[in-house]
């Protein structure tokens, strides 16, 4: 059998055009690189990042272990190449992945240290009706959504922010029928759905799913959540899509789920008549596989190692 109260949302994983570039942003944010695989015959490499201080979630754990990790994906020569440039998921074409999100102890002292350092913003705090809530920007212009682990109103006077304190707190993808990805991530991916915002005046809702993770004192201090964001009326539109980053143009790549015990996780998939991008049986790569979410969406499945070790 396979646990799926074992897994863990561990990474979503994003392109970038200058990994130096990026690598500096996500460690100006407290982020620390856990891990890195090169691939010099295939001209790629990937880094890892995630938040690894005294006060994390996950300090020290295997990067298979953790939830809340960053993998950025760089293709070599990418960084020299003037006409090369990342879709970040939010214009068309290339709609569909929405952003990161960071939560942060004290959101206004967190907002001015990214704004002194020269970092851009899709929203400031100021911005709009939505005071507590901001969108930095990353190299590659991907949205980094900033919210408070604490209330806004309490901490607008305090000067000083804690980077050891942040967690990456949710990935949102944008999904053309909420029933059906509820009932695939719920029942398929076995997450729980912790909290359901409705919109009705604007015509969307916002869910947000995950795996049991210890007792954080609120979902902003949780890692490793999903948020899906539904407009509504696209699940009516038979001629509606939405990007799922891997066809032109190119962004964001995949989520990861680790599990238990990969072979079992893949048969208890295969059972439930998932569609394949990958099955462990494909190729090469023996040791990771991919399932399709309703929108098409990739979701690598990885073994957890502490797991396996626990397994044998």
């Amino acid at each position: 059998m396979t646990d799926t109260s074992k897994y863990r949302f561990n990474h979503s994983m994003l392109r970038v055009k200058d990994p130096h570039a990026t690598i500096k942003f996500y460690e100006f944010l407290g982020m620390k690189q856990i891990n890195q695989m090169d691939f010099p015959d295939n001209k790629f490499s990937l880094y890892f990042l995630a938040y690894d201080d005294k006060n994390s979630a996950s300090t020290g754990a295997h990067w298979t272990d953790r939830q809340g990790i960053i993998e950025l994906t760089h293709n070599h020569g990418s960084e020299n190449d003037p006409n090369f440039k990342i879709a970040n998921g939010n214009s068309e074409p290339g709609k569909g992945f929405g952003h990161l999100c960071v939560a942060v102890d004290n959101i206004q002292a967190a907002c001015t240290r990214l704004e002194e350092a020269g970092y851009k913003f899709q929203k400031k705090l100021s911005d709009g009706r939505m005071r507590h809530i901001a969108f930095a920007l990353d190299p590659d212009n991907y949205w980094i959504e900033i919210i408070g682990q604490n209330d806004s109103e309490k901490t607008k006077d305090v000067k000083e922010t804690d980077t050891g304190s942040y967690r990456l707190n949710h990935t949102m993808i944008r999904v053309k029928d909420a029933e059906k990805s509820l009932q695939f991530y719920q029942e398929t991916m076995g997450m729980t759905l912790i909290r359901t915002n409705e919109n009705p005046d604007n015509n969307f809702n916002l869910y947000f799913l995950g795996y049991p993770e210890g007792s954080p004192a609120t979902q902003a201090h949780r890692e490793g959540l999903l948020e899906l964001t539904w407009n509504y009326g696209t699940e009516k539109d038979p001629n509606f899509k939405y990007h799922d980053g891997n066809a032109e143009p190119q962004g964001f790549g995949h989520i990861a789920v680790s599990v238990d015990d990969l072979d079992k996780a893949c048969a208890r998939f295969e059972e439930k008549g998932v569609s394949w991008k990958k099955r462990l049986t494909d190729g090469r790569m023996k040791n990771v596989a991919f399932v399709l979410d309703p929108d098409g969406y990739w979701i690598e499945i990885i073994q957890n190692e502490r797991l396996k070790k626990s397994n044998l």
